[in-house]
């Protein structure tokens, strides 16, 4: 309460001085002085004190006016304001206490009485600002506290030609890891990351990087798994660049909640006042653009920081166009399956497919799932496309057998966020029972780094699929960094051979060598192994003189529509 800022507004100078005498011998230090009642309301917005000591009889602007417009102020309704009269009827006293004035003082004023008055009137301030203002969680100022502190930097900023920065700090993957940990151990884990941020921004090193530059911090709560920290100074992209890594440094180090171990990597978007924003909506907007692009973009597994930019905020508002197309697509079934054949290496019989997801945009024509996939992840349209994928494969193949047709195994890729789903495996079950389709014509198809995370789980799914009768398969194998001894454990029928390894078979002896591994891998565990992206009749070669059982590429086709695959499968051996 000592370093609270009191602010003054008295006529007369001498007044001022003693009141302010007798406060710096209580040990007060901070204190705002105002002789012109014209000035009040503007010092106050300026300063932002925390307690206002008012005189209500002065020339130009009253007391009673300066105390009226504090209460319509919504930011300043509740300020704490004790008025100075030496006025002792009762009518005057009254009307200050209707019109909000929090106590009041006679003059002259008794050095004992200001005291307590003030020592009291603080105190009850304090709580209520923890009340209002104070993250219960982490102890961290909150959203509102943030708000208030960052619309008074942005006007102190343009009054003194400073730069302010604004620091989004969110933790990669923080859903993923609250579920794996349950609400109160991911709580211990907020906290944990609080505190190491807060001790960041009390450490010398980043004090000394903010005095060079005459800047303050301060790091408060956003909420959920968000935290900000609010720079003020003469700031450059260098300093505040140093700020950024000292928060990755502090993180980098696991935190150990109830005796495990958690790693955790964050994200920081900087947006810098008054540059990327000029009120307060459009810099934290500004913010948000730039740890947004940071997680959708690109992996960080020890956390990155990037500076707001205006290709950002195209990039990011063309996503938001490609969201609402896709799901305006969604409700008008313009996503379609393509078929890409598969074929066996030794005979090059036509064995199935793979269903790949293609948008037949009204304007655009077909779209590429490079384009509007990572969308779908990101805004968990994802689960809903991929359910009407494998409903889709389900219906067609069931509509080909009723034409008398074989089409042999449609395999469907899955995405992570979509096997996690608790409700996947019951989404499959429903599909196949719907449409009448026999469990070991379809076949999942998942990638390697989905089967290395939360190994326990996974494979309790991969299980329930296999007891279902469905087919597993690892797609663009070799990749990832999967455990051998992990991956001769699961129930996995297939390997995909990533197109990447196929490429350079025949000109590059590591390639040759990678493949050749895979085949002897699959060969040992029982697995079947199917090579992509064969477009040269020197890649089949060396397939079949390997053993490869199957393939898909351009050479023999690419993917088609419904009824090209059609037409495929009807002249085909099987159908004959």
């Amino acid at each position: 309460m000592k370093r609270a800022t009191i602010m003054m507004v008295d006529d007369e100078p001498i007044t001022l001085e003693i009141i302010q005498m007798f406060l710096e011998d209580a040990g007060y230090t901070h204190f705002v002085l105002v002789s012109d009642s014209r000035e009040a309301m503007e010092t106050v917005e300026r300063e932002r004190p925390d307690i206002i000591l008012l005189d209500l009889l002065m020339p130009h602007v009253s007391g009673f006016e300066i105390l009226e417009q504090l209460r319509a102020h919504e930011r300043f309704q509740h300020l704490p304001v004790v008025v100075l009269t030496s006025s002792s009827d009762a009518p005057t006293k009254l009307k200050a206490l209707e019109m909000g004035a929090t106590d009041f003082l006679a003059k002259p004023v008794d050095e004992s009485e200001l005291v307590l008055r003030v020592r009291n009137t603080l105190a009850a301030k304090a709580y209520q600002d923890r009340l209002t203002y104070i993250d219960v969680l982490t102890g961290l100022p909150n959203r509102r506290m943030l708000i208030d502190r960052l619309d008074w930097a942005m006007k102190h900023a343009q009054r003194y030609q400073q730069t302010g920065a604004l620091l989004q700090i969110d933790i990669d993957r923080f859903r993923e890891i609250k579920e794996a940990l349950g609400p109160s151990r991911a709580d211990e884990l907020l906290q944990g990351v609080a505190k190491r941020l807060d001790d960041a921004c009390r450490d010398s090193d980043l004090l000394a990087t903010l005095s060079e530059t005459e800047a303050s911090a301060g790091l408060a709560r956003w909420g959920g798994d968000e935290f900000t920290l609010l720079l003020l100074g003469h700031l450059n992209a260098g300093s505040i660049a140093r700020v950024a890594r000292r928060l990755l440094l502090a993180t980098a180090e696991p935190l150990v909640i109830e005796k495990q171990e958690i790693f955790i990597a964050i994200s920081i978007g900087i947006a810098t006042f008054p540059e990327d924003g000029a009120d307060i909506d459009s810099v934290q907007h500004s913010a948000a653009i730039a740890v947004r692009a940071l997680q959708t973009t690109q992996s960080n597994p020890h956390g990155a920081f990037q500076f707001y930019s205006k290709e950002l905020n195209a990039r990011t508002s063309s996503r938001l166009n490609m969201e609402a197309e896709l799901r305006r697509a969604l409700d008008r079934n313009e996503l379609v399956l393509y078929y890409q054949p598969k074929y066996t290496v030794d005979t090059g019989s036509l064995v199935g497919a793979e269903c790949l997801l293609r948008w037949q945009h009204p304007e655009r024509g077909q779209v590429s799932p490079l384009e509007f996939i990572s969308v779908a992840e990101e805004t968990g349209l994802i689960m809903e496309i991929g359910q009407r994928v494998i409903d889709e494969a389900c219906r067609q193949h069931s509509a080909w057998q009723r034409q008398g047709l074989t089409p042999g195994q449609l395999a469907v890729n899955v995405s992570v966020q979509q096997f996690r789903h608790g409700a996947f495996v019951d989404g499959v079950r429903g599909a196949l029972t719907r449409y009448g389709v026999e469990a070991r014509h379809l076949k999942l198809e998942l990638t390697e780094s989905l089967l290395m995370t939360e190994p326990q789980k996974i494979a309790s799914m991969l299980d329930k699929l296999r007891t279902l009768g469905v087919q597993l398969s690892v797609d663009d194998f070799g990749t990832g960094y999967s455990s051998l001894s992990y991956l001769s454990a699961l129930p996995i029928d297939e390997l995909k051979i990533d197109r990447s390894f196929l490429t350079h078979v025949e000109t590059r002896p590591e390639s040759a060598a990678i493949v050749r591994a895979i085949l002897a891998l699959a060969g040992s565990l029982n697995m079947s192994v199917v090579a992509e992206g064969v477009e040269t009749k020197g890649q089949l070669a060396f397939l079949k003189e390997h053993r490869c059982d199957a393939f898909q590429g351009f050479l023999f086709s690419r993917p088609v529509p419904a009824d090209a695959f059609a037409q495929m499968i009807s002249t085909s051996p099987a159908n004959r």
